[in-house]
C-alpha cells in the first residue's frame, strides 16, 4: 500500500506517527525492548499526549532475529498466527551501552542506535545487511479512522530480492507492488495462489512478516531505496534470517517455518491426467493408460479430476455411477498395472451435495454471524466451505477421504482454497476472518496430508495442491494453478515456480501443455521436457486432454525420450529431494541460489538449475532458438556430452527431442540402471558419470534408499587420467565410473 505522493508528502487525508528516537531501554539476557515517542522528549511536558512506539527485539533461533513493532499493545492475541518452532535454548547475547544496544544471535546483530535519531540496524559479522532509519517505521491514520503500521528496511546498490511466493511477474521483484493475498487468478496477473510474506535478498540475509494477513509490499516502488511492508492495526512484526548464502537463509527460513516432507519416489514419476472439463469414462482411462503401455510411455500415477464425482455434487465424494459403475473394480485394475491414484477435492460443499444438509446440522461450515451458512454460487451452486477452525469437522471431511482411500486411492490432489471470504463470517474457534483468508488452505492443506501420513507413513503420502501461504511447503507438492497454452505461459509459469523455490518451497509442478485452450504440437512438444526436468511432472489440461498421440507422433517419441530420462536420473534426483527435506533447499532452484557471487545471474528467469549440478534452459519457441547464462567453469552437455566455456552467453538451436541441460564442471550424477520406473533400487547397476574432473580431483557421492537412509557412499578421485573408486559407506555392488 502506498501512502506517500513522492518523496516528501503524504497522500491526501493521511497523517503519520514516526518514532523520533530511543527514549529508555529495558535490556533482559534475551530481548531487548526499545520505547521511543514520536517526538525528541525534552521536558517533562513532552510526555504528555505522546505517542509512544514499543520495539522489541527477540531471537527465536541462531542467526534469526525478531522484531516487533506495537503502538497499542491491548488487543486480543490474534488468530490463527503461524506456527514457528522456535529453539528456545540458543545462545543469545544482549549489551547496552551509551550509544548503542545490541543483540546478537549466531553471526546476526541488532544495532539500535540510542543517542539520535531512530536508527536499527542488521550486521553478520560487522558487515551491514539492512537497516531500519528514521523515515522507516511509520503509524498511517486514513480518513476513515484505520491505522497501518509500516517498516522500510534500506536496499543496497545493485541488492535484488525474490521470493513473496509464487509470482508470475519478473522473478526480481525489485519496483514491484505485491499485496500478500490468495487469489485464484491464473497465471498472467499480479494475482497469486500461493503467497508467502518471506523474501530473500541479494545481500545476503531474508525477511519474514510474521502474519497470515494482508501484507502490502512496496519492493523499491514507493522509496526506491527501501523495501516497504504495511499491515493494518496497531502490531507489525517481522524476523531477520542471515546468510551468508541464499542456502543459508533458505535453511534457517524452514526450520523455523516447517521443512518439506519426504516425498515418495513414486510420485516423481510421470502424472496423466482425465483433464477437466473432458468427457471421460472408464473405457477412457482405460484406453489412455493401454495406450501409453502400448507406446512405451512409462506412466506411474493416473489422475482423476472433478468429474469422477457427479455435475453440481462437488464434493460429495461419491463416483459417478454412471461413468464409473465398478470404482473398486477399476482402482484395482489399475493398481494391477503399478500405478498409483491421485483425485481431485476441495474444501468446498455444493448444496446439492449429500453432505450440505449433514454439514449444515452438524455445524460443521463456515458461518454467517447471524449462524446461517455462508453460500455462494461462484464453483459450485449453493456451496459452502467446510469449518477447518473445528475439529470435528475436520475429522468429518477426513472421514470422506479415508473411504475413499480404503477403495484404494493413493492421494488427492486438493484444488482451490483460496476463494475463502474476508468479511461477514464467523469461524468455529473465533479466528480474525481476514487472517484467515490466507491461512485457510494450510489448515486444508494439513488436514489431508496428515491422514495420508498417518495412512500410508511419513514419506509416502503427497498431494497435488494449488493454494498456500508460511508453512505450507511441509506439505507437498505444490503446482503453478491454471496457465495458457503458449509460450508466455510457459514462461510464466517457470517464473512462479523459481519465485516459490526463493519462498522455501522444496517441490513444484505445471501443467505440461498449459492448461487453458489446447496447445499445438510446438508448444506441448517443447513444454515436454521442461515438464520432465522439474520435480513433479503431470500431463493435464482443462477442454482437452493430454495425451502425447493427440498432438503427432514426434509428441510420443519426445515424451518417451524425456520421462525415461527422468526415471534414470532417480539416483540422483533422489539425492536432491533429500536435500529439500532435511535443508530445505528446493529442487528447482533458482540460478542466484546456486551462484550468489556471479552478478550475470541474479535477473535469469529462462533457466535454472535442478538441484546442485544440472543447470535446465526450457525451449520457449517453435524453431527452437534459445538463448542462456552459462556461470564460469567447463559445463557438459548431458545429451550430446558437448563441451562449452562458462562466463558467458549461448545461443543454441535445438529440435523438439532435445534441449540445453548442462552439467557442472566435476560434478557426478548418478544414472540409474531402470528407466521404467521411479521406485526402483537406485544404487544397483547405477553409472557414475563424472563430468570434466581435474587431476587430482576428489569427490563423495551420496547414492540414496528408498527411505532418505543412505543406500551407499562413493568416493571417487582422478588419478593419472583414470578415476579411483571405494565404497565408504553402505554396500554398492554393481557399479560403474564413466569419465566424461
Amino acid at each position: 500500500m502506498k501512502f506517500t505522493d513522492g518523496y516528501w508528502q503524504l497522500r491526501p487525508g493521511l497523517t503519520r506517527l514516526r518514532p523520533a528516537a530511543v527514549e529508555s531501554v529495558e535490556a533482559t539476557d534475551r530481548t531487548l525492548v526499545a520505547y521511543a515517542p514520536a517526538k525528541q522528549i525534552v521536558g517533562r511536558g513532552d510526555t504528555l499526549n505522546q505517542p509512544l512506539f514499543t520495539v522489541t527485539l527477540s531471537s527465536p533461533a541462531a542467526d534469526v532475529i525478531g522484531v516487533r513493532i506495537e503502538h497499542h499493545s491491548g488487543g486480543l492475541p490474534p488468530r490463527p498466527a503461524f506456527a514457528l518452532a522456535a529453539d528456545e535454548d540458543h545462545p543469545v547475547k544482549v549489551e547496552v551501552d551509551e550509544q548503542t544496544a545490541r543483540l546478537t544471535s549466531g553471526d546476526l546483530t541488532a544495532v539500535l542506535r540510542l543517542d539520535g535519531p531512530w536508527d536499527l540496524r542488521f550486521e553478520r559479522d560487522g558487515r551491514p545487511l539492512t537497516d531500519s532509519g528514521a523515515r522507516s517505521i511509520g503509524l498511517i491514520t486514513d480518513q476513515q479512522g484505520r491505522q497501518y503500521l509500516h517498516e522500510q528496511l534500506a536496499l543496497g546498490v545493485g541488492e535484488t530480492v525474490y521470493g513473496l511466493g509464487e509470482r508470475f511477474g519478473p522473478l526480481v521483484k525489485n519496483g514491484q507492488v505485491v499485496d500478500i493475498w490468495n487469489a485464484d487468478g491464473g497465471t498472467s496477473s499480479e494475482q497469486a495462489y500461493k503467497n508467502v510474506p518471506f523474501y530473500l535478498s541479494s545481500a545476503g540475509y531474508g525477511v519474514l512478516v510474521d502474519t497470515p494477513a494482508r501484507v502490502s509490499f512496496e519492493v523499491g516502488s514507493e522509496v526506491v531505496s527501501r523495501n516497504q511492508f504495511s499491515v493494518e492495526g496497531q502490531e507489525l512484526s517481522y524476523y531477520v534470517f542471515g546468510g551468508p548464502a541464499p542456502k543459508d537463509v533458505l535453511r534457517r527460513y524452514t526450520a523455523l517455518t516447517g521443512r518439506p516432507a519426504r516425498v515418495p519416489a513414486w510420485s516423481m514419476g510421470l502424472w496423466l491426467s482425465t483433464s477437466f472439463t473432458t468427457d471421460y469414462t472408464e473405457a477412457t482411462t482405460s484406453s489412455f493408460v493401454e495406450g501409453m503401455a502400448a507406446r512405451d510411455l512409462p506412466l506411474s500415477v493416473f489422475h482423476f479430476d472433478c468429474f469422477w464425482m457427479r455435475q453440481f455434487h462437488w464434493c460429495d465424494f461419491l463416483w459417478d455411477p454412471v461413468a464409473f459403475p465398478d470404482p473398486a473394480g477399476m482402482l484395482r485394475r489399475l493398481k494391477e498395472r503399478g500405478l498409483r491414484v491421485s483425485l481431485w477435492i476441495n474444501p468446498y460443499i455444493a448444496q446439492r451435495s449429500v453432505l450440505f444438509e449433514q454439514g449444515r446440522r452438524l455445524g460443521y461450515l463456515l458461518k454467517r454471524p447471524d449462524g446461517s451458512v455462508w453460500q455462494w454460487d461462484m464453483w459450485q451452486a449453493g456451496m459452502a466451505i467446510v469449518d477447518f477452525t473445528n475439529p470435528a469437522a475436520t475429522a468429518w471431511f477426513r472421514s470422506k477421504l479415508q473411504a475413499l482411500l480404503d477403495l484404494g486411492v493413493d492421494c488427492f490432489k486438493t484444488d482451490f482454497g483460496e476463494r475463502i471470504p474476508a468479511e461477514d463470517v464467523v469461524w468455529f474457534d473465533g479466528s480474525d476472518p481476514g487472517r484467515m483468508h490466507n491461512y485457510y488452505p494450510h489448515l486444508y492443506n494439513k488436514a489431508v496430508f496428515d491422514l495420508l501420513t498417518e495412512q500410508r507413513g511419513e514419506g509416502d503420502a503427497v498431494l497435488f495442491a494449488r493454494s498456500a501461504t508460511v508453512g505450507g511447503q511441509q506439505f507437498p507438492v505444490h503446482w503453478g494453478g491454471d496457465c495458457e497454452s503458449t509460450f508466455e505461459a510457459m514462461a510464466e509459469s517457470l517464473r512462479g515456480g523459481l519465485s516459490l523455490a526463493a519462498s522455501g518451497f522444496g517441490y513444484w509442478s505445471h501443467d505440461i501443455g498449459g492448461f487453458e485452450g489446447t496447445p499445438d504440437a510446438a508448444v506441448f512438444k517443447r513444454w515436454v521436457p521442461f515438464g520432465l526436468l522439474s520435480s513433479h511432472s503431470r500431463l493435464h489440461g482443462s477442454g482437452s486432454y493430454r495425451v502425447p498421440w493427440a498432438f503427432d507422433e514426434e509428441a510420443v517419441e519426445v515424451l518417451r525420450k524425456f520421462t525415461k530420462l527422468k526415471l534414470s536420473l532417480m539416483p540422483y534426483l533422489a539425492a536432491v529431494a533429500e536435500q529439500a527435506h532435511t535443508a530445505g533447499t528446493p529442487m528447482m532452484r533458482p540460478m542466484v541460489l546456486e551462484f550468489p557471487a556471479d552478478p550475470g545471474v541474479a535477473y535469469l528467469e529462462r533457466q535454472y538449475m535442478l538441484g546442485p549440478d544440472l543447470l535446465v534452459a526450457p525451449v520457449m519457441s517453435t524453431d527452437g532458438e534459445v538463448r542462456f547464462y552459462l556461470p564460469e567453469g567447463t559445463w557438459t552437455q548431458l545429451l550430446t556430452g558437448e563441451r562449452l566455456a562458462g562466463s558467458r552467453w549461448v545461443t543454441q538451436t535445438h529440435g523438439f527431442d532435445s534441449l540445453p541441460v548442462l552439467v557442472r564442471e566435476g560434478a557426478v550424477i548418478a544414472v540409474g540402471a531402470v528407466d521404467d520406473r521411479p521406485d526402483y533400487d537406485w544404487a544397483d547397476g547405477v553409472e557414475l558419470r563424472w563430468f570434466a574432473p581435474s587431476e587430482g580431483q576428489s569427490r563423495r557421492v551420496r547414492l540414496p534408499g528408498p527411505d532418505g537412509e543412505t543406500a551407499a557412499t562413493i568416493e571417487l578421485t582422478l588419478a593419472d587420467g583414470e578415476p579411483v573408486a571405494r565404497v565408504l559407506e553402505g554396500t554398492c555392488d554393481r557399479y560403474t565410473v564413466t569419465v566424461v
